[in-house]
């Protein structure tokens, strides 16, 4: 599947093999991590409020500082307006933490559209599933937390690890989900009605998850 990778304001190590049907975007400041990384952004968008260099890529789209959405949200509807199912966001969750929780109810916004959209945190993945499983190998290792997003998520099964669910629901103000374990079994993570958010490294998300 073609993916677009787009790079947000705050630092971090971006790494990934780019082929060519991707799409890469520079969100504001993230042009300037992008090339720092040595990659060269197809398009940069945003307000360019914490960036003021030069920019230097097939398309640039500018908006005004008063507006509805930040700029990873613009970054990311550009994707959607593409063509692009899955993207993968950098630098955009961690820093300031009124933009954290916006991008967190971005992953689980697109979930609901069916957008495979995952936000890179180090060597960790924030992404989130609607009405859906998502299934990891006996190699995935590590932590693995689970949060409903939304005041219920029904039906939710948590099987091959550590702590298991059976047909159970979970609640945004109840984190019953969080520090689970991989232990060397093959694990699924579903929910029958709501959205789950689901926090887990990069390794496993990127090489030992099947979605179902």
């Amino acid at each position: 599947m073609k993916t677009c990778y787009i790079a947000c304001a705050l630092d971090c190590k971006i790494d990934f093999t780019l082929r060519s049907s991707d799409l890469v975007i520079g969100a504001d400041r993230g042009y300037f991590t992008l090339v720092e990384n040595g990659i060269k952004p197809n398009v940069a968008i945003g307000d360019f409020d914490s960036y003021t260099g030069k920019i230097d890529c097939e398309k640039t789209i500018v908006f005004p500082v008063k507006k509805d959405d930040t700029d990873s949200a613009l970054a990311i509807n550009y994707a959607v307006e593409q063509g692009y199912k899955k993207i993968v966001v950098f630098g955009a969750i961690g820093g300031e933490l009124d933009h954290t929780i916006a991008n967190i109810a971005l992953a689980a916004d697109f979930a609901n559209k069916s957008i495979d959209i995952s936000f890179v945190d180090g060597e960790n993945v924030l992404f989130a599933i609607h009405n859906s499983s998502v299934c990891f190998d006996e190699n995935a290792k590590g932590r693995i937390s689970v949060f409903s997003f939304g005041d219920r998520a029904e039906g939710v099964y948590e099987k091959g690890l550590l702590y298991t669910l059976d047909n159970e629901a979970l609640y945004n103000i109840r984190p019953l989900g969080v520090s689970n374990e991989f232990i060397g079994k093959k694990a699924t993570v579903s929910v029958g009605n709501g959205t789950l958010l689901i926090y887990t490294s990069r390794e496993n998300y990127e090489n030992h998850l099947t979605r179902v």
